[in-house]
C-alpha cells in the first residue's frame, strides 16, 4: 500500500532498522490524549490534577498509561471511545497523536510570554501551549485555510483558552505586522505526511517526490517570515510529521545557511527518541550540528513519525521586542456599552463583587476568575462582546477568528452568554449549578430539555463537577442553550 519510491529511499536511509520499519507501519497506531490544566472543576482541581497525574488510572473509556515526553499525555486503549464521551465536549482533554505532543514540550514556553502558533490547526499544539501560559501572556494561533482555522477556533473554545487570538492570516503578512514581537515561535509546517501514513493510509495517494520537493520550498517560506517575527534570544521549534530528510534536516541546514545567527540547541530525546542527522549528508549538509535536532520513529516509540529541531536567535531577550505592532495595543470599549453584560453578571455570575459594581470591574473580576493576567481588555464585534488578553494588540485589519475569550451577545438589550463563557467557568464561578451524570449528560449534548426546580435564570450544567454549557431555567424546565451546530 506504500508508494515504492518512498519505501526505496527509506531503506537507504535506514539500513539495519527498516525491516522493523515496515513491520511497524504494518502494525495498529497508538492513541493518545492529553489532560487539561485549564479545565477546573467544582473541588478547585484542573482536570490535569484529577486524572493527569496517575499511572494506569482507569476513566470510563479504558485504562490510561503516560507517554513520556508529554506533560499529562495518556495512550488509551485502541477500543476506548473518548470522543464520544460527555468528558471529551466540556474540554477535560484533547485527542491527540502521541508523537505531535512532542514539540510543544520543546517550545519550552514561559508563563506572561507572547507566543506564536504559526500553522495551528487543528489546535492540538496550540492548546497544548496555552495550558503552559495558563492564562498568561499572549497566544497568537494561526491558520491560513479559513475551514481549518475555524476548526482551531472551536477546539481553542473546547478547552476553555482565554488568552489566545485565532487567525487565517498567510505568514507574511503577519511577518509584515509583528517584526521581532514573540517571545516563543512554533512552527509545524505544512508537509509530506509520511510519518502519518500508518494513521491515515489516504496520505499515501498523495505523496509523490514532486510533492516533497513543492513542501520544502514551502517550509522554507514559512521559517523565513518566523525569523523576522522572533526576538532576539527568542526559541523556535521546527517540526514536521515526516521522513523526508529533504523537509527535515534539509530545513534546518538550508535555513541556517540563509540566517547564521541562529544557534541549532539540543533537542531534549528519552529513551526511543533518536538523533536527527544521522552522520548522513544526504540527511542534510553532513553539519553535526543536525545530530541536535529529534526524530522519532514509530519502530523506536509508541507514536506516529516525527521530526522536531529546536533554534535560538542570536542577541538578549528583552522585556518586549519592539513593543506593539504600529496599529498599538488592544483598547477596551467604554463603561457605556457594558450595562447589559454587568446585568448579566451580577444575576449569574459568583464573582467577589459588591452590589451595582460597574462593568469594568466585573470584567476584571471575570478574567481574574479564568485566569487572565491583571489589564484584559473588552472588545465588541458587531453585538458580541470579547474579553482580549492584556498583552494583545490591536486586532483591526486582521482576519481574527476569535479574539480572546467569547464572552456573548447583547440582543434587544439583553445579554446572553456565550458556550465559550461556560466553558471557560470553574462551577465556582456560576451562581447557579447544575450537575449530570453521564447518561443525562449525553441527552443535554444532543439539544434535549429536562425538567427542573429552583431559582430561574442561567445555569451552569455540569458533568462530574466541570462546565458543559448553559441551561435556562422558567417554569420547571432548564431549557437546552448548547450550541445547535455542536450537538451530537
Amino acid at each position: 500500500m506504500y508508494p515504492k519510491e518512498f519505501l526505496a529511499r527509506m531503506s537507504g536511509l535506514l539500513g539495519t532498522e527498516y525491516g522493523a520499519f515496515v513491520a511497524a507501519l504494518g502494525q495498529e497506531a497508538c492513541h493518545g490524549l492529553r489532560w487539561n490544566q485549564l479545565k477546573i472543576g467544582k473541588d478547585g482541581k484542573s482536570a490535569a490534577e484529577r486524572f493527569g497525574a496517575l499511572d494506569g488510572l482507569t476513566c470510563p473509556f479504558g485504562k490510561l498509561s503516560p507517554i513520556p515526553w508529554a506533560e499529562n499525555g495518556c495512550y488509551y486503549p485502541p477500543q476506548a471511545q473518548p470522543g464520544r464521551h460527555p468528558f471529551h465536549e466540556a474540554g477535560l482533554y484533547y485527542i491527540q497523536e502521541p508523537s505531535a505532543m512532542a514539540p510543544a514540550e520543546l517550545l519550552q514556553v514561559r508563563p506572561g510570554e507572547r507566543v506564536l502558533d504559526l500553522c495551528a490547526a487543528p489546535g492540538g499544539k496550540s492548546t497544548q501551549i496555552a495550558a503552559k501560559l495558563g492564562g498568561t501572556g499572549f497566544l497568537f494561533s494561526n491558520e491560513i485555510h479559513p475551514a481549518r482555522a475555524r476548526i482551531l477556533s472551536e477546539n481553542m473554545e473546547r478547552m476553555g483558552v482565554c488568552n489566545a487570538f485565532v487567525a487565517s492570516e498567510p505568514p507574511g503578512r503577519l511577518a509584515e505586522r509583528f517584526p521581532a514581537y514573540f517571545d516563543r515561535i512554533l512552527v509545524d509546517a505544512p508537509c509530506s505526511g509520511e510519518g502519518m501514513f500508518r494513521k491515515n493510509p489516504e496520505a499515501c495517494g498523495e505523496w509523490s517526490p514532486e510533492n516533497v520537493e513543492r513542501c520544502a520550498v514551502r517550509q522554507d517560506e514559512i521559517l523565513d517570515c518566523a525569523e523576522k517575527m522572533l526576538k532576539p534570544g527568542g526559541r523556535l521549534v521546527y517540526s514536521t510529521c515526516t521522513f523526508s530528510p529533504q523537509e527535515n534536516e534539509g530545513s534546518i541546514s538550508r535555513f541556517w545557511q540563509r540566517h547564521p545567527d541562529f544557534e541549532i540547541l539540543p533537542a531534549e530525546r528519552m529513551a526511543g527518541l533518536q538523533a536527527g542527522g544521522n552522520g548522513v549528508p544526504e540527511w542534510g549538509d553532513g553539519n553535526p550540528k543536525l545530530a541536535e535536532t529529534l526524530r522519532l520513529w514509530p519502530h523506536r516509540v509508541q507514536g506516529e513519525g516525527h521530526f522536531a529541531a529546536v533554534l535560538q536567535k542570536a542577541g538578549e531577550t528583552g522585556p518586549g521586542g519592539k513593543g506593539c505592532p504600529a496599529d498599538g495595543a488592544v483598547q477596551g470599549i467604554p463603561e457605556r456599552e457594558l450595562g447589559e453584560f454587568a446585568e448579566f453578571a451580577r444575576e449569574n455570575l459568583n464573582l467577589p463583587a459588591v452590589a451595582g459594581s460597574d462593568g469594568k470591574t466585573l470584567l476584571a473580576l471575570l478574567g481574574r476568575a479564568v485566569g487572565l493576567e491583571e489589564g484584559c481588555a473588552c472588545i465588541r464585534f458587531g453585538d458580541n462582546l470579547y474579553l482580549a488578553p492584556a498583552k494583545a494588540p490591536n486586532p483591526k485589519g486582521m482576519k481574527v477568528l476569535r479574539p480572546g475569550l467569547h464572552l456573548g451577545e447583547v440582543k434587544k438589550n439583553r445579554f446572553e452568554p456565550s458556550h465559550a463563557l461556560a466553558l471557560a467557568l470553574s462551577p465556582a464561578h456560576a451562581a447557579h449549578n447544575w450537575e449530570l451524570e453521564s447518561g443525562a449528560a449525553q441527552a443535554y449534548l444532543k439539544g434535549q430539555a429536562f425538567p427542573a426546580e429552583g431559582e430561574k435564570g442561567w445555569y451552569l450544567i455540569c458533568v462530574d463537577g466541570f462546565s458543559l454549557g448553559w441551561g435556562k431555567l422558567a417554569g420547571g424546565v432548564m431549557k437546552n442553550h448548547y450550541p445547535r451546530g455542536l450537538r451530537i
